[in-house]
C-alpha cells in the first residue's frame, strides 16, 4: 500500500467514524452512544484474547508438526490490526475491529489478503525463486550454443566435432573414417621404409 494511500485512509477513516458517531447520538443519545462504543470495546478486546490464545495454539502445533504457520502468522496481524481499531473510539471502527477478529470473516480476508498481497510481494522481492517460475524457456541457448539432443553439442566444443562439441552419429563416423586414414598412411610409410633398406641392402651387395 502507497504511503499516500495510506495517510488517506488514516484521515478519511475518523471522520466518517466521527460523523455516524453523530447521527447516532442525534437518534439514540449520547448516553446510550457512549455506553454502546464502550460495550463494542469490551467485548472486541475479550473476543480478541480467545482468537490470540487460539492462534497462538495452532502456531505452536505447525512448528512442533515441522510446517510454517504461514495462514496463522498472518491471522495474528489481522488480530492485531483488530486490536487497534477495536481500542479506537467509534462505531465504524469497532466494526472494522469485529470483522477482523471473527473467524468466519477473517478467513476470506486472511485468503485474499494472501493472494493479492502477500505472493505478488514475494514473488517480486524473490525474481520468481517463491512459485519456482524463475526460467520457463527450456535450456539456455537451446538449439545454438547449448546441449541440444539434435547435435548442437555441449557449450565450448568437446569430443567429436571440432566446432560444437559433441554430435551424434556424424561425428562417430568421421573419426573412424580419419582413424583409417591415418593407419594407412601409417602403412604406406613403412612400407617405403622397408622398400628403402633392401634397395640400399641390393647396392651394397653388388
Amino acid at each position: 500500500m502507497r504511503p499516500r494511500t495510506l495517510l488517506a485512509l488514516l484521515l478519511v477513516v475518523p471522520l466518517v467514524d466521527a460523523l455516524f458517531l453523530i447521527v447516532v447520538a442525534t437518534r439514540l443519545g449520547w448516553a446510550v452512544t457512549v455506553a454502546l462504543v464502550v460495550l463494542t470495546a469490551v467485548l472486541g478486546m475479550l473476543l480478541l484474547r480467545a482468537e490470540g490464545r487460539a492462534t497462538l495454539a495452532r502456531v505452536q502445533r505447525k512448528l512442533a508438526q515441522g510446517t510454517p504457520p504461514t495462514d496463522e502468522l498472518l491471522d495474528g496481524g489481522l488480530l492485531i490490526a483488530a486490536g487497534a481499531f477495536l481500542l479506537t473510539p467509534g462505531l465504524v471502527t469497532d466494526a472494522v475491529g469485529f470483522l477482523l477478529a471473527l473467524p468466519l470473516s477473517r478467513v476470506p480476508i486472511r485468503m485474499a489478503l494472501k493472494k493479492y498481497v502477500v505472493v505478488p510481494y514475494i514473488e517480486k522481492e524473490t525474481d520468481g525463486f517463491f512459485s519456482g517460475n524463475v526460467y520457463v524457456g527450456g535450456f539456455p541457448n537451446d538449439g545454438e550454443d547449448g546441449f541440444s539432443m539434435g547435435g548442437a553439442g555441449f557449450p565450448g566444443g568437446g569430443p567429436g566435432d571440432g566446432s560444437d562439441g559433441f554430435s551424434g552419429g556424424d561425428g562417430g563416423g568421421h573419426d573412424a573414417g580419419d582413424a583409417a586414414g591415418g593407419s594407412s598412411a601409417a602403412d604406406d610409410d613403412v612400407v617405403d621404409v622397408d622398400f628403402s633398406v633392401e634397395e640400399e641392402e641390393r647396392t651394397g651387395t653388388d
